[in-house]
């Protein structure tokens, strides 16, 4: 069993966690939440951004997804002699946050990204719990999330519908309220 947790924050009211465990690779990974100090009695987006990065509060962990590109690693000192397993692992490419190249949806459309997670609902003061089981979310493999930075949007995920660009993107689920890296756990 894998186990993982995001601790939300950000330049907002909205905290909390987001945990994250998948027995095997071949497992659907549950996803569950408990937020507070969101809009009260809405629906509010979720998803899985590309980097592990918020020094800049949640606009550096990147986009949601994206079409397919390549990070170039600088390292200051020369990497050992590395296997082509090796250097895969060290290479990130939009193809692991979107390996099967497909637009936004819903959790369970078969069109969906990988962190396509949906919306979570709100109570009266703003606060929601709840969970989820996954089948494209996993903690083990080459598609892990591990290190990634979930994210808390603003607004309601249109899960793929809205008839433009960025809802095929993003579902225009607006801004960033609260994030946190997706690291292991005991």
């Amino acid at each position: 069993m894998v186990k993982a947790v995001a601790v939300l924050r950000g330049d907002s009211n909205v905290k909390g966690t987001v945990t994250f465990e998948q027995a095997s690779e071949a497992a659907d990974t549950t996803v569950s939440w408990n937020i507070s100090g969101h809009d009260a009695n809405a629906e509010r987006g979720m998803h899985v951004h590309a980097f592990g990065d918020n020094t800049n509060g949640c606009t550096s962990a990147g986009p949601h997804c994206k079409s397919p590109t390549t990070l170039t690693l600088t390292t200051p000192q020369p990497l050992p002699s590395l296997s082509p397993s090796e250097a895969k692992s060290l290479t990130w490419n939009d193809e692991t946050v979107n390996p099967h190249q497909k637009t936004h949806g819903a959790p369970a459309d078969s069109e969906r990204h990988v962190g396509d997670l949906g919306n979570f609902k709100t109570d009266g003061q703003g606060n929601a719990t709840g969970s989820v089981t996954d089948k494209l979310v996993k903690l083990i493999g080459p598609e892990s999330v591990l290190g990634r930075t979930i994210v808390v949007h603003a607004g309601t995920d249109d899960l793929g519908q809205g008839g433009n660009d960025e809802s095929k993107k993003t579902g225009n689920a607006g801004g960033r309220p609260a994030c946190g890296v997706i690291g292991i756990a005991q």
